[in-house]
């Protein structure tokens, strides 16, 4: 089946607040209220995009199936950006039809074409199919770093 990705735009609010919803269940996450992910979708399509890309989306027959959620990262000692990927999600009902595949494809693309040295993302450990999906694609399990997370009262507590 023919898949369309493109970068989301202002006028995808509503798609990419749909992806979020479905996305929160699978995570198993609460289940988040459709009008906070609008108005989050919303201020992020409308204020943060326009400096750089946020998020892909995927439509298979006019219907949005799948996201990637995406920052880039500035130079480092090497000088070469990366990517990083923060989420992938696809549709339940779409999976397995090459709708993750074309969103990877999407994004190397974008990276072949404005210098982008490498894509970095994780996956929760339990989740199997993505593990075999990176692994399809030839992903790399890097050893050298360990992932770390600063959240709720650790974050509150740092002060500068």
């Amino acid at each position: 089946m023919p898949v369309d990705v493109r970068w989301a735009t202002t006028g995808d609010a509503m798609a990419l607040a749909d992806m979020l919803c479905e996305m929160a269940v699978h995570y198993r996450q609460p289940p988040l209220a459709a009008d906070r992910a609008l108005s989050a979708a919303r201020k992020w399509l409308g204020e943060e995009s326009p400096a750089y890309p946020h998020f892909a989306l995927a439509f298979v027959a006019g219907e949005v199936s799948g996201l990637a959620s995406v920052a880039i990262a500035h130079p480092g000692i090497d000088l070469e950006r990366l990517l990083f990927l923060k989420d992938l999600f696809v549709r339940d009902k779409v999976r397995n039809a090459g709708v993750g595949r074309a969103l990877i494809g999407f994004l190397a693309d974008h990276c072949r074409r404005h210098g982008i040295g490498r894509i970095d993302l994780t996956t929760e450990d339990w989740n199997e199919g993505a593990l075999r999906f990176y692994d399809r694609l030839g992903a790399e399990r890097h050893g050298q770093k360990v992932f770390l997370r600063l959240s709720g009262e650790a974050l509150k507590a740092v002060k500068s």
